[in-house]
């Protein structure tokens, strides 16, 4: 077990439920928050990873833990998919990316499902990218979800991960502990009104494995290929791996 899977929102329950019952509380005010707290810089992370699938031309792609489907959303126009599924646990996250997709015309491209990433409904060998932004953190069990993943890529298929990590040089490693254990969760449980997402959310970034243990990760999954490099000071990590 990692130390981030046994770090719960809330004090009872199964992880898994306890992560639903989050992001359902969240959504209302989760993209707002979430490009406040990075000062937009999460998007220029999201264009790099999708970025790097530019070269492959995927038609059919898995966004995992799509929240609200900013990521799905930007991918559809850069990489131009025939088709991308978003998958979430959370119906209040997903809603809110409906209502975005309608508007931004790509209705007939993103369709989401209800999805537990722990356990997929979905066909092996089926999909030419997954992408992952910001979310597998919260998996209960990561290797179980990254052989699921796995699973549903096409062999020779790609997946990208993009993760909020720590950074690991001074300053930045002194700024950023100073900016998590401070401003983060106070303006997140005040725009929120969730008084224990944001403080969850900071603990699993400290705690997720990242840099070559993640690689390591990865590879007893079954990917190959794996390689990964730190954006903006170590704030964010991007993951690249194949089938």
């Amino acid at each position: 077990m990692y130390r981030q899977e046994e770090i719960k929102p809330y004090s009872n329950g199964e992880k898994g439920k306890q992560v639903e019952q989050m992001f359902d509380n969240i959504a209302p005010t989760y993209d707002a928050l979430n490009h406040r707290l990075s000062w937009d810089i999460d998007k220029g992370w999201r264009r790099k990873a999708i970025c790097q699938l530019l070269p492959y031309g995927p038609k059919e792609i898995l966004d995992v833990a799509t929240g609200t489907g900013d990521f799905a959303i930007q991918a559809a126009r850069i990489l131009h998919p025939e088709h991308l599924t978003g998958a979430d646990i959370s119906e209040g996250m997903m809603e809110i990316g409906r209502r975005k997709v309608e508007e931004s015309g790509l209705s007939d491209i993103i369709s989401f499902v209800k999805e537990d990433c722990m356990h997929l409904s979905l066909a092996a060998n089926r999909y030419d990218a997954v992408t992952a932004a910001f979310g597998i953190r919260n998996f209960p069990d990561l290797d179980q979800g990254l052989r699921e993943i796995h699973r549903v890529l096409k062999p020779g298929g790609h997946l990208c991960i993009v993760e909020l990590t720590t950074p690991v040089k001074f300053p930045m490693k002194q700024l950023f502990r100073l900016y998590a254990h401070t401003i983060l969760p106070f303006y997140g449980r005040l725009v929120s009104k969730d008084h224990s997402a944001y403080s969850y959310l900071t603990a699993t970034i400290e705690a997720f494995p990242q840099g070559e243990h993640m690689v390591g990760i990865l590879e007893k999954a079954g990917f190959s290929d794996v390689r990964f490099k730190r954006l903006t000071f170590g704030i964010c990590t991007m993951y690249f791996a194949t089938k």
